[in-house]
Order: C-alpha cells, then sequence, then structure tokens
C-alpha cells in the first residue's frame, strides 16, 4: 500500500482546491466542486472564491443566489454554507440528523423543552408558507402558538428541523454580520421537493474529489456525520487507498489526480473557515498542531490566514482599507514580496475604488 507524504498530501489538497492556479470556470462550477463553501460570515466566501477564481467579482457570486441557482443555508457540520441549489436538495436530508441535534444542547434545550417538536416543525412550516420572514417575524408569531417561550429560539429551532434557505440579500457581499436573516422554505424557493432519503454514498466521493485523499475521521470531521466507516467500506472496491505517514488508511477516487510534493505553489491568502483550512480531521497537511493551537481559543480555521510554500504561515485582518499581514514565523525577503503582492491584490478586490495599504508585522 502506497504512504504519502504530508508534502504530497499538501500539494494533492492545494490542487483539488484550486489553490495552485486560479482557475477560469464558472463560480457555480467552483461550488458544486468544493461541495459547499462556508459561509457563516457573508463575506467570506466572496474571499474564498476570489482566492481561487481568475476575474471573480462579487456580483458573479450575488447573482447566483439571486437566481437561486446557489443556497445559503445550515449544512455540514450544523454550520452556515453556500452550495448549488441541485447539491442542497440531497446535501441538507443527508447531513439532517447532525443538523437537527442541535437541538439536544442546553442553548435549545432548556427553551424548548415540553414543546412537541413535529408541531413546532409544522407550525413554522405553516407560517413560512408562501412567503420569506425574518427570524424575528417568524419567532413572534410561533410565540402566539407557543406561549412563554424565547421567541428567537422558537425559530431557530424551527429552521434546524425544517429545510430553510436564506434569502439572497442576507449573503449579500459588504455584510460582516448575520443581521436580520430572512428565512423560507427550501421548496418553495428552488421549486422542486427535497430528497427523499440521504445519499452518504454521493457525499463521500464528492468529498474525496476535492479534499481526498481522506481518512474516514476526515471526513467525518468535515461532514459531522459519524458512523461513515461502513459506508466507505461498501465503496471500497472502487477507491484507491494509501496511507499517510502514520499508517492510517487514506481512501481517493480512482482517477483522482496526485500532485508531486515539490510542485511550486504560490502564496494565498485564505478567508476564515475556508475549507481547505477545515476539510480534515488531522489538519496538518496544510496547519502544524502548533499554528492551529494559536488560534485554539478562536477556533480552529475561524481566523483569515495565509499560506507560504503551501502551509499556514500566519495570519492577516483586513482594517478599513488596510491588510495587515501578522506572520508566525520568519518571512525570507522573497516570501515578504509574494506576500505584499498577494495582499495588494486582494485590496484591489475588496475596496477597488480607494488606495489601500498593507502591513506587515514585525
Amino acid at each position: 500500500m502506497t504512504e504519502l507524504s504530508s508534502r504530497e498530501l499538501n500539494r494533492t489538497l492545494l490542487v483539488r482546491q484550486l489553490l495552485v492556479e486560479r482557475a477560469s470556470i464558472p463560480p457555480l462550477e467552483l461550488v458544486r466542486h468544493l461541495v459547499a463553501v462556508q459561509g457563516q460570515e457573508p463575506n467570506w466566501p466572496y474571499v474564498g472564491l476570489w482566492a481561487r477564481l481568475a476575474g471573480f467579482r462579487p456580483d458573479d457570486l450575488e447573482r447566483l443566489l439571486r437566481e437561486r441557482k446557489l443556497v445559503r443555508s445550515g449544512m455540514i457540520r450544523r454550520t452556515v454554507h453556500l452550495a448549488a441549489a441541485e447539491d442542497f436538495r440531497w446535501l441538507r436530508p443527508t447531513v439532517q440528523p447532525v443538523v437537527s441535534a442541535a437541538l439536544r444542547a442546553p442553548y435549545f434545550r432548556d427553551e424548548i423543552d415540553g414543546v412537541d417538536h413535529q408541531a413546532l416543525a409544522a407550525a413554522g412550516r405553516e407560517l413560512l408558507g408562501g412567503q420569506t420572514l425574518t427570524r424575528g417575524e417568524l419567532g413572534l408569531l410561533l410565540a402566539e402558538r407557543f406561549p412563554g417561550r424565547h421567541t428567537r429560539r422558537l425559530a431557530e429551532a424551527v429552521e434546524l428541523m425544517v429545510p430553510l434557505v436564506h434569502g439572497p440579500d442576507t449573503g449579500a457581499w459588504g455584510r460582516w454580520r448575520n443581521r436580520s436573516v430572512t428565512i423560507g422554505l427550501a421548496e418553495e424557493w428552488l421549486g422542486v421537493p427535497m430528497s427523499a432519503r440521504p445519499q452518504r454514498e454521493v457525499l463521500v466521493l464528492r468529498y474525496l474529489a476535492g479534499f481526498g485523499p481522506a481518512s474516514v475521521a476526515d471526513i467525518q470531521a468535515w461532514s459531522g456525520i459519524t458512523r461513515l466507516a461502513g459506508v466507505v467500506d461498501g465503496l471500497r472496491a472502487n477507491l484507491r487507498v494509501f496511507r499517510d505517514e502514520q499508517g492510517r488508511e487514506l481512501f481517493d477516487l480512482p482517477d483522482a489526480p496526485l500532485a508531486d510534493p515539490n510542485l511550486t505553489v504560490p502564496v494565498r491568502l485564505l478567508p476564515a473557515f475556508d475549507n481547505a483550512l477545515l476539510g480534515h480531521k488531522d489538519r496538518r497537511r496544510i496547519i502544524s498542531d502548533e499554528d492551529r493551537g494559536r488560534i485554539a481559543k478562536e477556533a480552529s480555521g475561524g481566523v483569515p490566514m495565509y499560506l507560504v510554500d503551501g502551509f499556514v504561515h500566519g495570519r492577516w485582518a483586513l482594517e478599513d482599507t488596510t491588510v495587515r499581514i501578522s506572520p508566525w514565523h520568519p518571512l525570507s525577503a522573497a516570501d515578504e514580496q509574494a506576500v505584499r503582492a498577494e495582499a495588494e491584490h486582494l485590496l484591489t478586490f475588496v475596496v477597488p475604488e480607494a488606495t489601500g495599504t498593507v502591513v506587515i508585522d514585525a
């Protein structure tokens, strides 16, 4: 069984994530390739697509949301993502168990204890029928039927139980916080029914195309779904199997490319929660345990980071019209020049009509 080094895994991940060379493909095709793009904060998906696509502009993504070709909703890992409409139809039912499991957390349990979940979900469907509402509006209407409950929590509970989508304005460029999130029934928004059953095999195969080779634990960490070992075993005959340097089994599609470990890769600035940063349980193929520990209190992957030679080298932040680079390791003169050039490129994207500045901390 072939052993893959960390550099082979690193280069392969960057190639699969389109982080070696910006691609000239439609944004919707990229999102489909990545299965779903983290969208917890509205602006971060735009930066993630900018890092991967040539000539990408914010309206390219906004248009897809307005045309309902792209959906913003809670999906994998129970967090907000963007996915192609046709993929959301099978993806949400597939991850529904992990989404609805949030109802057992104290945040929800203490507020909806004793409420009939089926009755609450049915009420939410009825009230949202034929319209979109803000979470606050839906909560007030639900409180009329379930008095004495936290209105916001009622609305959020419905969102966990019923496939809902966010209105396009919620994911518009320039929104740094999720305020006044509008929600509607997914089936009405899409005009087609959701998939009648989970499609775990599809989930595994689509994941491997964009993130493989990967272990069962990696697939589970990315998706939030447990007990996928049986699904992978059922697919084993049609997969390639490798081992990593620790001897763990890694699975991959039979025709998926493996990258040269010596492949030269560019500097890249990635948004918080980027797919490449959160796609595996063992993230050492892109960030060291030491560097991951630096941001543990902020959730690993929860801050914007940049890559040098394919690995996380530090973090960055946008401060008005300034991109501030905070290295965690020394930068050579050549690498500093490359980081500065990529940060200046980012400035032309995020503040195209203003003169921006790049600051690299000592």
